[in-house]
This record gives structure tokens, C-alpha cells and sequence, in this order.
């Protein structure tokens, strides 16, 4: 069973020994169409809608509010609310969000080179070095560490459940959560 949530932040237990935990807020969704257990469900995200958009609220007759649309796994057997049985009685999830992005970075931030010598008439200060072998192969391997896209990937994480405040739809869950706060991802209830 998966759920759309909202990262609010880290923050820590007040028990003895403190704990961190990363607070997420479930998104309201909507049921809109059940197929074989996965369903196309709505849900809003504050940004602006377009044509295509208004035309599957109008298929699935759904508010303005619910401006996207995701395929989902869901215990629902029909269209309506999303049913948080599975999150009630949850232990572990897998949570899915989009890390932070950094741009394009050098090798030294990206993968933690150490650099060259920072004087004495050096070149390579902050440079990843060579990178290809000799006369044989004749290229550069695959999955050599150069400079490049750092961050702005999916990663799933596995957490513990500590709480979960179903009146108000936030989840508490041991460690860290990837991405920004305000940032939306799914969560995907494993046992």
C-alpha cells in the first residue's frame, strides 16, 4: 500500500536516550479508478494546472484542489477516500523522495576526492587526475568518478514507524528521510 506524503522535518523523541526522527505529512488523495489493486489516485501539489490537466479532473470528476495524478498501489476496492488501515498498523516503510539537487559539482564535492597539493607550483589542486588507462582499452570505463549532476536522484530508504498521527495525517518515522523539506515523495507500507 502506497501514500503520498510531504517531508516536514527532522526533529528527535524526548525520551532517554532521544531518538531522531523525520516527520512526514500525508497528502489528501482521492481514489479516482481501481484496477487489480492499483489505482489512479489525485492528489494536489500548489502548482498550476493546464489543459490536460483539466480534462482529467473533468474524467474523473474530482476538485480543482487535485491537480496531479499518480498510478498507485491502494487497498481500496472502489473510488473515494484512501484507505489508512495499512498505515495505522504499519512497523516498517519504504520511503521515495527526490535528494537534494547540487548542481553541476567537481569530483571534490561530488565524491569526496582529497585533491592535489595546494602549493608549491601544483596544477591539480581541485582536479580529478587522469582518467584514462593506457593503450589498452583505449577509453575511459564505465562508471569512473568524474565531475557531474550531483543529487537530484530518487532514494528509497528503509524506515522504522514510531507514531502515527492519523486526526491530523502526520507520520513519524526513525533516522532521515532524502530530499528537502517541503519536498513530496510516497511511502510504501512493508510491514
Amino acid at each position: 500500500m502506497e501514500y503520498i506524503v510531504q517531508k516536514i522535518g527532522m526533529s528527535r523523541t524526548i525520551t532517554v536516550p532521544s531518538v531522531p526522527v523525520t516527520l512526514l505529512k500525508l497528502i489528501e488523495t482521492k481514489v479516482c479508478e481501481v484496477t487489480d489493486g492499483t489505482a489512479i489516485v489525485a492528489y494536489g501539489s500548489g502548482k498550476k494546472t493546464n489543459k490536460a490537466v483539466a480534462g482529467k479532473q473533468k474524467k474523473y470528476s474530482v476538485d480543482a484542489q487535485f491537480n496531479r495524478f499518480a498510478t498507485m498501489q491502494v487497498t481500496n476496492t472502489e473510488a473515494g477516500d484512501l484507505d489508512l488501515s495499512a498505515l495505522i498498523e504499519a512497523k516498517v516503510i519504504k520511503t521515495s523522495m527526490i535528494t537534494k539537487g547540487h548542481g553541476f559539482t567537481g569530483v571534490m564535492k561530488r565524491w569526496n576526492f582529497g585533491g592535489g597539493p595546494g602549493s608549491h607550483g601544483h596544477r591539480m589542486h581541485r582536479t580529478g587526475g587522469s582518467i584514462g588507462n593506457c593503450e589498452w582499452p583505449g577509453r575511459v570505463q564505465k562508471g569512473r568518478k568524474m565531475a557531474g549532476q550531483h543529487g537530484n536522484v530518487k532514494v528509497t530508504v528503509k524506515n522504522e514507524v514510531l507514531s502515527f498521527d492519523a486526526e491530523n495525517g502526520v507520520l513519524a518515522v526513525k533516522g532521515s528521510v532524502a530530499g528537502a523539506n517541503g519536498g513530496l515523495g510516497r511511502v510504501k507500507v512493508v510491514k
